[in-house]
């Protein structure tokens, strides 16, 4: 079997798809995608098929290892999201040649089925989501205004009760996780972190900037609570510095940033020697879906799948949900077949990154 052709496209509400052709007639897919960079992502693609066009699909890591270190400028969320989208379509490739999900290429199976987790700003949405099952929900801090450096008591205390009011509707059963999104400082996070540690927040998502390793440890050795982080670390190399300095115990790689399949199943493994936890981070499509399930099903040290989509609407066979989890996909390679039919009026997109800016002087702040 032979790679003959690279194919990307935009998908609503923000997504990137690509097929990966055989002349065969075996399609693999993958979603090659950074938010709000898709063109410049396909791109990407394109420069990399070149070397694929005409190569076994089956030889994943060898090709990883070749698009990766042929480059002498690596890495980077681009071209690492460009090669996790690739790196997915080559396992959907050798699963389906096999007969086989992705996960029994990787060991086989360490659980069952798959537990996943919802977003959820407000009480009603959270009540919403448990009367169809959900157990688990991560939230963020604030909804009034953008945070500044240095806040004052009125935003703690604010944040603090919007949480203790999710907390007090979804009850102790219920795992609620807060994500700071890396927009709340150094100065303002651990005052925030001990107000909300009455309220035992699942975990505390990007309490600063990812990459301000030395205070991310400094925070979590100031708590008891979790600190998680990792969608914008990318590959083993990025996520040997938070667990050599124990800056986070859940780490939440993105499979279609940091690196693909088995660049997180690598990364869970030095997570592991470390007892530290994999929540894969996933705000994105089906494709991505199909593949985190794959690496959760495979790990030991799972926690729980971020998700915004089961693909309906997308794929022939969404996924389905039952009290809190997913079954194992069973069918071949990633488990999954785009309805092409179903997507005819959801081609095309050009979403942007939001825009924002403090009320009080037009100052930029983080997104």
């Amino acid at each position: 079997m032979k790679i003959t052709k690279l194919e990307t496209f935009l998908v609503k509400p923000r997504w990137l798809f690509l097929k990966m052709h055989t002349d065969e007639g075996l399609v693999g897919l993958g979603e090659p995608i950074l938010e709000g960079r898709a063109k410049t992502c396909a791109q990407a693609v394109a420069e990399l098929e070149p070397y694929l066009v005409g190569k076994d699909p089956t030889r994943v890591v060898h090709h990883w290892q070749a698009m990766y270190r042929h480059a002498f400028y690596r890495g980077g969320p681009i071209l690492t999201s460009a090669l996790s989208g690739v790196e997915q379509a080559l396992w959907d490739l050798s699963g389906k040649a096999l007969g086989v999900p992705v996960y029994k290429l990787l060991g086989g199976p360490t659980r069952d089925r798959i537990r996943l987790y919802k977003g959820g700003g407000d009480p009603a949405t959270i009540k919403e989501w448990i009367a169809k099952g959900f157990t688990c929900f991560k939230t963020g801090p604030y909804s009034e205004r953008p945070a500044r450096i240095i806040e004052n008591k009125t935003f703690i205390d604010t944040a603090a009760s919007q949480f203790a009011r999710l907390r007090e509707v979804a009850g102790p059963d219920i795992d609620l996780a807060i994500d700071f999104h890396g927009a709340i400082s150094p100065q303002t996070a651990k005052v925030l972190i001990k107000e909300l540690e009455p309220y035992q927040p699942f975990f505390v998502e990007e309490p600063v900037q990812c990459q301000n390793v030395d205070v991310l440890a400094e925070i979590a050795r100031g708590t008891h609570l979790p600190i998680a982080t990792g969608e914008r670390v990318f590959t083993k190399w990025g996520f040997r510095e938070i667990l050599e300095k124990q800056a986070a115990s859940i780490l939440q790689p993105d499979l279609c940033h940091a690196g693909g399949i088995f660049e997180v199943r690598l990364i869970a493994g030095m997570a592991e020697a470390y007892y530290g936890g994999i929540a894969p981070h996933n705000p994105l499509g089906p494709i991505s879906l199909a593949a985190c399930l794959q690496l959760d099903a495979s790990i030991p040290n799972f926690v729980a799948q971020e998700h915004t989509t089961l693909g309906e609407g997308y794929l022939k066979k969404p996924f389905v949900f039952k009290d809190g989890f997913v079954e194992l996909p069973t069918g071949p390679g990633l488990g999954i077949e785009l309805d092409d039919d179903a997507m005819e009026d959801q081609i095309d997109h050009d979403w942007r990154n939001g825009e924002s800016y403090l009320a009080d002087d037009g100052s930029v702040v983080d997104w």
